[in-house]
């Protein structure tokens, strides 16, 4: 028999701060076997150790389970009660997902996991099955040193941030920072507004308490071997505070850091404590700080229309969390993830490899990918994380506090990471929605990536579409300066071949003079039964192609009705504009129904 869960549950170990998440297995699940007989060797149900593990080597306590919508678990708190406890489980709470958290009881066995994943994913009413993993902040802390701040201005590698400012200072805007919380700064105070503390877990939230509306960060200090055994100790990191001020540092007060979007305000909302944090907790932040509605959380009155996490591990997006992040993108809220610090491919890591999100990875000072920044396809853009291995003051500085555990005096400190790169991002999202609060996410994260510029020096496997440009990209999404509003348009409905060549459909431009805007507007309009098989491009006059959406096997929605913002300042704009779409894949068909093209 597993212990009971009321029993105090031990601190977790090392190897899940070391780790972080696990890569989710799609193998089929065998039922659990009977249980053996009193001598003869525990028989545990096939299934993958990805799902069976909170970190590698480390038993999974709690599992999350998504229902399928027309089961009465997926919306009731009592059938969902009794269905764990017919699978020896207890049923903890509703996330804000509408999935389930069950608990396994204090150190099950690997056996005991795998038969309740087996079981649970045998149930023809579940949908999904995952562990709740273990998260850690994505970032090295360093030694407080004041400079300036290379990464905003610097024309090498620095983001071209205070030519955007003329135009936009992210005011309106809203940013929750989900991370280990905010500990005061009057650096920063100006512009925090209310958030939360979802960390459920004491052992974690080291405050005393679970969840509540006072989202402070106490320390997130540990003691050697505290965490597990080899891991040495650490002291506090105050990582959300200075993720908050790269962010949104009040600027023009004669002290300390600028934020890259001083006017926007920021939102703490805390989720990760000692040791780490928990894939349900932060599911539940995601949710409630879109404007999602979370079980027992009161309503947020500062939704927020960014998201940074700079947080993450190892293992595949999982679905429970790619469904927080897809619910919180359909409310209009960007979401921006750290590609992880391990220089690997960040496929392997989550959730930089989620769907939906903006995946950042970092720089250091001379524009080349820093050594430990993960790389990969998956990556949309890369930003400033520095690199103190080459010197301090080559870190990113920001807001920190000097406590070696609990509060004391705030500080300054340069620090490196994904984790910095990040909300360089956040904060340039902050700057479009304020400047174009019409933008959605989508749209958003194209003109990031359109208005971006070759890195400087060298990214081997994959940086995105380079570094991020803030200047350029305000000016690209609040007019550009030659954007006049007039449309040319094509409503010849084409029908797009399964799994065939591409097709093209023209439009003539004629007079204009000069140059297309810098924010050309591409509306599309296609009906497809799996809009993942489609890649979509812009071919100008003169034959240069703009890729507007590649082809993804993960993405099985209908249809592509968008709009995606092109910088097509480079190209003349009278001639034949034409559009190309390709089915690369087989069995679903469609129609391009027409499209058009604002100047």
């Amino acid at each position: 028999m597993r212990t009971s869960p009321s029993l105090r549950r031990k601190l977790i170990s090392a190897a899940a701060v070391s780790a972080a998440l696990l890569s989710v297995g799609t193998a089929s699940v065998a039922v659990a076997q009977d249980a053996p007989a009193q001598d003869a060797p525990a028989q545990e149900a096939a299934v993958p150790a990805a799902l069976t593990e909170a970190a590698p080597g480390i038993q999974a306590e709690r599992l999350i389970v998504g229902y399928k919508s027309g089961a009465a678990e997926a919306t009731s708190n009592k059938a969902a009660e009794a269905d764990a406890a017919a699978k020896d489980a207890d049923f903890q709470r509703r996330l804000g997902t509408g999935a389930a958290l069950v608990d396994l009881g204090a150190d099950p066995t690997k056996a005991e996991v795998a038969d309740a994943v087996a079981e649970f994913k045998a149930d023809p009413q579940v949908a999904y099955v995952v562990p709740d993993r273990l998260n850690k902040p994505q970032a090295d802390p360093n030694d407080t040193e004041y400079a300036k701040q290379w990464d905003l201005y610097e024309s090498t590698a620095g983001m071209n941030v205070p030519a955007a400012w003329p135009t936009s200072t992210g005011s309106g805007v809203t940013v929750a920072v989900i991370d280990t919380g905010y500990v005061t700064h009057s650096d920063l105070a100006a512009n925090i507004v209310g958030g939360y503390d979802f960390i459920s877990d004491t052992a974690v939230s080291v405050d005393g308490n679970g969840r509540d509306s006072n989202p402070a960060d106490p320390g997130d200090y540990y003691a050697a071997n505290e965490c597990g055994s080899g891991i040495p100790a650490s002291s506090s990191s105050w990582h959300g505070t200075h993720v908050a001020g790269t962010i949104a540092a009040v600027t023009n007060n004669g002290k300390g850091v600028a934020g890259i979007a001083y006017g926007a305000k920021i939102s703490p909302v805390r989720v990760l404590g000692k040791c780490g944090g928990y894939d349900s907790d932060i599911i539940d932040a995601i949710t409630w700080a879109s404007g999602g509605t979370v079980s027992g959380v009161p309503a947020n009155t500062n939704v927020a229309k960014v998201i940074n996490m700079s947080l993450g591990g190892d293992g595949a997006c999982t679905s429970a969390t790619q469904t927080a992040i897809n619910n919180a993108v359909g409310r209009g809220t960007t979401v921006v993830v750290a590609a992880g610090n391990d220089n690997e491919n960040v496929s392997g890591h989550s959730p930089g490899n989620c769907n939906n999100i903006i995946s950042v990875a970092a720089t250091n000072r001379a524009g080349a990918k820093a050594s430990y920044s993960n790389y990969g396809s998956l990556v949309d853009i890369s930003a400033p994380g520095g690199q103190t291995s080459t010197g301090t003051a080559n870190g990113i500085l920001s807001t920190l506090n000097s406590g070696a555990s609990t509060p004391s005096s705030e500080s300054y400190a340069y620090y490196q990471g994904t984790s910095m790169a990040t909300p360089h991002i956040a904060g340039l999202v902050a700057l479009v929605k304020s400047a174009n609060s019409s933008l959605t996410p989508a749209q958003i994260e194209t003109a990031i990536k359109n208005n971006a510029r070759p890195l400087p020096g060298a990214c081997s496997g994959g940086c995105g579409a380079g570094l991020a440009d803030a200047a350029k990209t305000v000016a690209a999404v609040s007019g550009g300066g030659t954007t006049t509003g007039t449309t040319f348009s094509s409503t010849t409905a084409v029908a797009i071949p399964d799994n065939g060549s591409a097709i093209e459909s023209s439009i003539a431009v004629s007079g204009r003079s000069g140059n297309a805007p810098s924010a050309l507007q591409v509306g599309v309009d296609i009906t497809h039964t799996y809009r993942g098989d489609l890649a979509i491009s812009l071919v100008a006059p003169d034959g240069t192609v703009y890729s507007l959406k590649p082809a993804s096997s993960s993405d099985s929605a209908d249809n592509v009705n968008t709009t995606y913002t092109v910088n097509a300042s480079s190209e003349t704009a009278n001639g034949t504009w034409k559009l190309r779409v390709q089915d690369t894949a087989a069995q679903d068909t469609g129609t391009l129904n027409g499209w058009k093209l604002t100047f």
